[in-house]
């Protein structure tokens, strides 16, 4: 740590002893391998199921040598929002408050367009034409179906886009030396949750308008919002640093969503791709989004639980996992230039 802050180091000692972090991220990747290695799947191809768990197990052994190294530069952010938490619900709070103040209608702005983008999704492809919705070979109304779908995708992109510009909107606080900026992107992200979580109101109500019954699978929407929490936090420590840089990185993310709506399968069911290539479904199901909006949908309408798609389930915590260090070290990097530049 003697290239750290005085003030890092004054975080890092608050923190956990760096001895029992490392031994816990060790243990964490040593009962992932463990894990991953015991997984039977007597359905799997033999071959396919040996070549996963060789990759998986590759990239976790990487991970964990990554974090032992690094350990003192990728801590430092998450200890900093754990000891910053009051003050980022306090923050979190006031944006979303603040951010529909003085208009007539307030917060319910926030619900207007998604609400509109259902209802028209529906209109088009349900009425005129006539789609149809399945989840492990049984029919779900399409409206249901797409909106499971949409919900934890609007909270995606809404999310991302915020994280994404909070340094730039709030630049008056990044040139503050006092003031941890390392928060800033996290209270955008869970003023966010706000609106998703009156999504899932939607949701939830329109899934029992249809006469279906409560289902213990249903508590996994938490663990799937937590899921899409983690990575867009994950992504935007990254972007929310680059962004201040590279003002073109806002256009280049809005177009990354609009292509990213379609390639997902959101409002089209991945059943009608059964017979293309497999590396094209491969390619879709790497998508990290998708496990989220499938995982919203099978616990709502496939009464499946999350741990049943393992492979998929790993593969989507190696990539948060890498997705976060990866950021964290971008936003350490960049850091003491941020003020300058604004």
């Amino acid at each position: 740590m003697l290239g750290a802050s005085v003030d890092e180091r004054v975080i890092m000692k608050r923190g956990f002893p760096k001895k029992l972090g490392i031994f816990l991220g060790l243990a964490i990747g040593v009962i992932g391998l463990l894990i991953l290695f015991l997984h039977d799947n007597p359905l799997a191809v033999p071959k396919a199921e040996l070549i996963k768990k060789i990759v998986a197990g590759v990239v976790i052994i990487v991970a964990m040598v990554c974090y032992v190294v690094l350990y003192d530069k990728i801590t430092t952010l998450p200890v900093e929002l754990w000891h910053n938490r009051k003050l980022i619900w306090k923050l979190a709070k006031s944006d979303f408050k603040t951010r529909y103040a003085g208009s007539y209608l307030g917060v319910v702005w926030a619900t207007v367009q998604p609400i509109v983008t259902v209802v028209l999704y529906y209109f088009v492809f349900q009425v005129v034409f006539k789609s149809r919705a399945s989840l492990n070979g049984t029919d779900v109304p399409y409206v249901l179906w797409l909106t499971a779908g949409l919900v934890p995708w609007f909270y995606f992109s809404e999310a991302l886009g915020a994280g994404t510009s909070a340094l730039l909107e709030y630049s008056y606080l990044v040139k503050k030396v006092v003031f941890k900026i390392s928060i800033l992107p996290i209270i955008k992200i869970v003023s966010a949750t706000f609106t998703h979580l009156f999504f899932m109101g939607v949701m939830l109500i329109l899934y029992f308008a249809y006469g279906n019954a409560p289902s213990i699978y249903m508590i996994q929407i938490l663990y799937f919002s937590f899921c899409m929490f983690l990575f867009v936090l994950a992504i935007s420590y990254a972007t929310c640093a680059i962004v201040i840089f590279f003002r073109d990185l806002s256009q280049i993310i809005g177009i990354v969503l609009q292509v990213g709506m379609w390639a997902t399968p959101i409002l089209w069911d991945i059943q009608l791709i059964a017979k293309a290539p497999q590396w094209i479904r491969i390619l879709i199901k790497m998508n990290p989004v998708f496990y989220i909006v499938d995982g919203y949908r099978n616990a709502l309408y496939g009464k499946m639980w999350f741990w049943q798609n393992f492979y998929s389930t790993m593969y989507f915590w190696i990539v948060v996992a890498l997705l976060f260090g990866v950021g964290t070290l971008v936003f350490k990097r960049l850091k003491p230039h941020f003020a300058d530049t604004l």
